[in-house]
């Protein structure tokens, strides 16, 4: 089919989907159940995998300090002065929180395919730099470009993925790309480890090789997500026009909002004035504070049990390896009964456990196990609450606005981390321990809220006390 072909097939299809009441759009049960599943499995593979590797990569760059400090990069740099790792890990999350809601609306200006591409080759780029660095100061410079370029992609991610499945089939698909970064983030140390045996080589340093190598790898990778990554549903050009529609009507059959509808400047401010909004932004901030809290200090923590450097890195990986089983078991159970905030709590309760035993007993294996228990909560919430997210707003423009905040409470969660897991608070860093389980007991008390609320409103519409709830005809909350 000819590129101008598609072009009129595509607004054929979109005519026809604007002139359809969504209450009389056909759903599944209008369609070969075989034609449904061979098509969502088209679109499965060839999103998930490549979206779920840029993922993980975008995490082990931001993450990756940690490993690099123990591998010489705290004495080349003297970031054993004062706050300085602090600081150097911090700093990314400033751009990275304030660039959000720009980046996504620059996404449906440029397109996914182009958006994204930009996003992963220019933190390729600061991430190679950081290979480089004579000093801090060129350290934390680097950093604020990697927080510049990564704060447009994951909110960008998330944006995508929801735009092409039905709300009971979310969670299961972010938990996928999720924990494929769960698995790989947990042995990057590993590989971390390999490639600082490389110092001397080039007349760099161990620490700079996972830098160089790293940043490589994710330019290549960038160039990659050019060829590959799908555009948005309506923009489908891998599809044929029958799977295409097919796919529309089942997104607008679930929630109206099958195709984009156009961010104006007035609607960015009615959807920011949404409290459940920032409700939301609240829990994905309590989600990733302890997310983060490990990712940035599992391997000095592991030093601080007795463990040598080569033995802290190699036992970084299996906490992880259990988080990703978890995240997927916990994010099925959702899907499956379409519930959210139950399964969210129990892994809140699971992080709280963790978190204690880590905190205060004095058995290093017991602690270690901990460490499994606070990965595994708190890795399964965070695609745990941007499904939960997800399936409670309608609409393009707010899906972008929404995703945006919330990630961005994201980057203050780990700013939140880095800066309460304090240098002089070593080795037990108790302060930033009761920090994290604080958050943990307000995002229970922000889950039964969003229950409670949900609740009522969806009883209230059933019985014609309340009008179509966001704005959608036939759509109820998701509990």
């Amino acid at each position: 089919m000819s590129s101008s072909d598609s072009k009129n097939s595509a607004d054929l299809r979109t005519e026809d989907i604007e002139k359809r009441d969504p209450s009389t759009v056909p759903i599944d049960a209008h369609y070969d159940p075989t034609f449904v599943r061979k098509t969502l499995m088209k679109v499965d593979w060839r999103m998930l995998p490549l979206l779920g590797l840029l993922y993980s990569v975008a995490l082990i760059d931001r993450t990756n300090l940690g490993i690099a400090r123990i591998a010489g990069m705290e004495k080349d740099l003297k970031l054993y002065i004062g706050e300085r790792y602090s600081i150097a890990s911090m700093i990314y999350f400033v751009p990275y929180i304030l660039l959000q809601i720009p980046g996504n609306v620059i996404l449906q200006w440029l397109g996914a395919r182009t958006w994204l591409t930009v996003c992963v080759v220019g933190w390729g780029v600061a991430q190679l730099g950081m290979g480089f660095v004579p000093t801090w100061g060129w350290l934390v410079f680097c950093r604020i470009w990697l927080g510049v370029f990564e704060a447009g992609f994951f909110p960008a991610l998330v944006f995508i993925i929801t735009t092409w499945y039905k709300r009971n089939e979310v969670q299961k698909r972010l938990a996928v790309f999720y924990l494929v970064s769960i698995v790989l983030g947990g042995f990057s140390s590993i590989l971390a480890y390999g490639l600082a045996q490389l110092a001397g080589k080039g007349g760099l340093n161990g620490w700079a090789w996972i830098f160089v190598i790293e940043g490589i790898v994710t330019i290549v990778l960038g160039i990659i997500t050019w060829m590959f990554v799908p555009d948005f549903p309506s923009k489908s050009r891998f599809l044929t026009p029958e799977q295409t529609k097919m796919i529309l009507d089942r997104v607008e059959a679930d929630r109206g909002d099958s195709l984009p509808d156009k961010t104006t400047g007035a609607k960015i401010v009615q959807h920011m004035s949404d409290p459940i909004v920032w409700i939301m932004a609240l829990m994905f901030l309590c989600s990733t504070m302890p997310a983060y809290a490990i990712g940035f200090f599992i391997t000095i923590i592991l030093g601080t049990m007795g463990f040598d450097v080569q033995m802290s890195l190699i036992l970084t990986a299996p906490p992880y390896v259990f988080a990703a089983i978890s995240c997927f078991f916990f994010a099925y159970l959702s899907d499956k009964t379409q519930r959210r905030a139950l399964w969210l709590a129990v892994q809140n309760v699971i992080c709280l456990v963790g978190l204690f035993i880590t905190g205060y007993s004095n058995v290093q294996g017991a602690r270690y196990f901990g460490l499994f228990l606070v990965n595994a909560g708190a890795s399964g919430c965070v695609p745990g609450v941007l499904a939960y997210n997800a399936n409670n707003i309608t609409s393009h423009s707010k899906r972008a606005v929404s995703s945006a905040i919330v990630v961005a409470a994201g980057g203050i969660g780990g700013i939140f981390a880095t800066t309460v897991y304090r240098q002089h608070d070593f080795p037990r860093y108790l302060p930033g321990i009761w920090a994290t389980i604080a958050c943990q007991f307000c995002m229970l008390l922000c889950l039964a809220y969003t229950t409670w609320l949900f609740n009522r409103r969806n009883n209230q519409h059933r019985a014609g006390l309340r009008g179509p709830l966001e704005n959608t005809p036939n759509f109820f909350y998701t509990l």
